[in-house]
């Protein structure tokens, strides 16, 4: 004020008006330039961003897309890999203090050019197993790979038994043993996926708030809009990524695809899952290239100079805290900070909506990311679909109706100028309708397959006993098979059988995907006993019924993932509203960190531990071991995953319904004593209505953290 004062004494005693004129024409000229400046640097910025949210939403949904195939190549539990899609937040929660700390001070896109060097090497060295490991080996039966000659699966002779047992221990010793060391590759793959989370650390919180400070404040929310509507656009590509990479064979180029015997519908298919990576690694780099080449800091626009603007910023910093805002970081302490630090914490927990609101979203984040992680393999396993299939559905028709949703919730929020009670209310009413519809797929799944001595006996009765005894029936005793065997064939029966030597066939003929098997003992049994039959190559396809009921689970599921989605808007800006103002960034670090820690890590791995509980039958390792699952019991995988999945959505209800329970007591005229002795953080609703629609600049320039993943 006293600068400002001496400059008009000296305007008004100033005779000549020819130099002011100059002066005025001079720093008019220099501002527009700098307008100019400001603008063309900070879109340069905002493009890269873009395109930088663009890269990491591509490769984590892709990751997402790829979990089946992982598990097949490295002959893993759901469990393990699970173990796997967390160590991303593991990586991110290493360095997100220091980022968000000293990432400020520093030169800020330079910081987000070497975290996306660094997304992209955790990238590569995911794809890098396949290099090393050795060729995919599939189990099949030897006349199915290069021979015409008739070769009797049933191996009755005491001697061609003796000397089949040979070959096989023979053939793990050379061969499998060798390569069984590849198995315990997948470290790589979680490691990079650990670098991943570590290089996406800094994108977020340094590319948001370079653009909150360097953009014109009414652009600012739009700005930040357009770089959310392209993060959300990622996943779309990521799944579309993954159906195409899902039909190519895994090891294409490597291989002669004449001599793979397997199908993209078969359960033990692999698809080129490294391909996608190397992709978006290389999208990754690219990405990186223009930060290298921003400047530290771009001229400020003449609103966020002028002090006389009520900036978002300048709203939660007194009088005194201005003047001294440039030295306030040098001068303040980590002693001072740490005072301050415990009555803060105390005071955020002692918000009754917060906590109540964090445990909502943690348990309702546990929900959605474990149904999200292994959506595609219930979808495979439910209703028989192809892994192709299931990632060019889910990020044709899935992802979609999320983006539709998030953008749906902020529009009513707008429109209806709806106050927090309000909010809370909309996302209480997301949440329940979006369970509710969810309880409805629990009628639309499909029976287990017809698999002799697994889910059927070999007389065609429903299975009941144990099924490692259950393989063996009169029709096959003459054999010597082996139990640990999925070279599975489909009889004329319609009966999948585990083997050839099992299904009890004494001849066949052709090779490759062209084997046909005679005279099958057990596949006669069902129809005709004292008929035999042949069987082809590949489990038996699911039937018409079930490709419907998948066409109804569509449906519900797109409408459920837009119901869901609603809610999510609202719900944030609940969260931001109740608690006081200088508290949000400290608040906000704390919700981010405890769902990353409680939902994000945890949530895929007791997600793969329960539906590992439904496998019927275990695939084994050359070398001994179990191997990755080979058949489910899709009943059991039914209510297992929606079942947890609802749990945890019906708790997350209990807690928002307790949300609104004390939004609606503090709302009443007796407690609005809070509200007039200046805390802002105790969610008086009834008379904050127009502070909610004024304030509302500062809603759109929030950032929903990992919500182009999670969802």
């Amino acid at each position: 004020m006293e600068i400002s004062s001496k400059e008009n004494t000296q305007f008004f005693s100033n005779n000549t008006i020819l130099p002011v004129d100059r002066s005025s024409f001079k720093s008019e000229s220099s501002t527009s330039k700098e307008k100019q400046s400001c603008r063309g640097g900070i879109k340069v910025f905002l493009g890269a961003l873009s395109f930088v949210y663009f890269a990491k939403a591509l490769s984590g949904s892709y990751l997402k897309s790829t979990i089946t195939q992982i598990e097949r190549r490295f002959d893993i539990p759901s469990s393990l890999v699970g173990v796997i899609d967390g160590s991303f937040e593991i990586g991110n929660l290493l360095i997100i203090i220091l980022v968000s700390y000293f990432g400020a001070k520093l030169h800020r896109p330079r910081i987000i050019g070497a975290g996306c060097l660094i997304m992209s090497a955790g990238t590569f060295l995911i794809a890098m197993p396949q290099f090393f490991m050795g060729r995919y080996r599939y189990e099949r039966f030897p006349s199915t790979i290069n021979s015409t000659v008739s070769i009797s699966p049933c191996v009755q002779d005491e001697s061609q038994t003796l000397l089949s047992a040979l070959e096989k221990s023979q053939a793990k010793i050379n061969a499998g043993c060798e390569k069984e060391a590849g198995s315990s590759m997948w470290i790589y793959v979680l490691l990079g996926n650990l670098l991943r989370g570590i290089g996406e650390t800094p994108i977020q919180p340094l590319g948001i708030t370079y653009i909150d400070d360097y953009a014109i404040e009414e652009n600012a929310a739009f700005y930040i809009g357009c770089v959310q509507t392209v993060a959300i656009i990622g996943p779309m590509f990521g799944f579309l990524l993954g159906s195409l990479c899902a039909k190519l064979y895994v090891d294409i180029g490597f291989v002669d695809l004449d001599s793979v015997t397997i199908t993209h519908k078969d359960v033990q298919w692999v698809g080129a899952w490294w391909l996608g990576y190397l992709i978006a690694g290389v999208i990754s780099v690219l990405a990186s290239i223009p930060f290298w080449f921003l400047p530290k800091h771009l001229p400020r626009p003449e609103s966020r100079k002028d002090s006389s603007t009520s900036s978002e910023h300048s709203k939660f910093i007194t009088e005194d805290n201005k003047d001294q805002h440039k030295s306030y970081q040098q001068q303040v302490k980590i002693a001072e900070m740490a005072k301050d630090f415990l009555p803060s914490l105390k005071n955020l927990f002692g918000n009754p909506v917060y906590i109540l609101y964090l445990c909502a979203s943690i348990t309702q984040f546990n929900s959605l990311i474990g149904m999200v992680t292994y959506k595609p393999k219930y979808i495979e396993q439910q209703y028989g679909q192809t892994s192709s299939k299931t990632n060019f559905v889910i990020g044709l028709i899935n992802i979609p109706a999320v983006a539709f949703g998030i953008f749906s919730g902020g529009l009513i929020m707008k429109k209806f100028r709806i106050n927090v009670l309000g909010a809370a209310k909309l996302s209480l009413g997301s949440s329940f309708f979006g369970y509710l519809l969810l309880l409805s797929l629990f009628a639309m799944g499909c029976e287990n397959s017809d698999v002799a001595g697994l889910t059927v006996s070999y007389h065609g009765t429903k299975q009941t006993t144990d099924y490692e005894q259950a393989l063996f029936s009169e029709c096959n005793s003459g054999c010597a098979c082996s139990k640990n065997d999925w070279d599975p064939i489909c009889g004329e029966n319609g009966v999948t059988y585990i083997s050839a030597c099992l299904a009890g066939c004494q001849a066949s003929n052709g090779s490759g995907k062209n084997t046909v098997f005679f005279n099958c003992s057990c596949v006669g049994t069902l129809e005709s006993p004292s008929q035999s039959s042949s069987a082809v190559v590949g489990p038996c396809q699911k039937g018409n019924e079930c490709s419907k009921i998948f066409l109804y689970f569509l449906i519900i599921s797109v409408i459920t993932s837009y119901t869901l989605s609603v809610g999510g808007t609202p719900g944030y800006i609940l969260l931001l509203r109740c608690i006081k103002p200088h508290l949000k960034s400290f608040a906000l670090g704390i919700y981010t960190l405890a769902i990353r820690v409680l939902a994000g890590i945890p949530a895929p791995v007791y997600f793969g531990v329960a539906i590992d509980t439904t496998c019927l039958k275990w695939g084994s390792k050359r070398c001994g071991g179990r191997g990755a699952c080979r058949l489910y019991d899709s009943s059991a995988l039914r209510y297992v995953y929606l079942g947890l999945t609802l749990v945890l959505g019906t708790v997350s209800i209990f807690f928002s319904v307790a949300v609104l329970w004390v939004l609606r007591k503090r709302s009443s005229p007796q407690d609005e004593t809070l509200s007039a002795n200046g805390e802002r953080g105790a969610c008086g609703t009834k008379s904050r209505k127009d502070n909610f629609v004024n304030s509302d600049r500062l809603i759109q320039t929030t950032y929903w953290p990992e919500k182009e993943t999670r969802l």
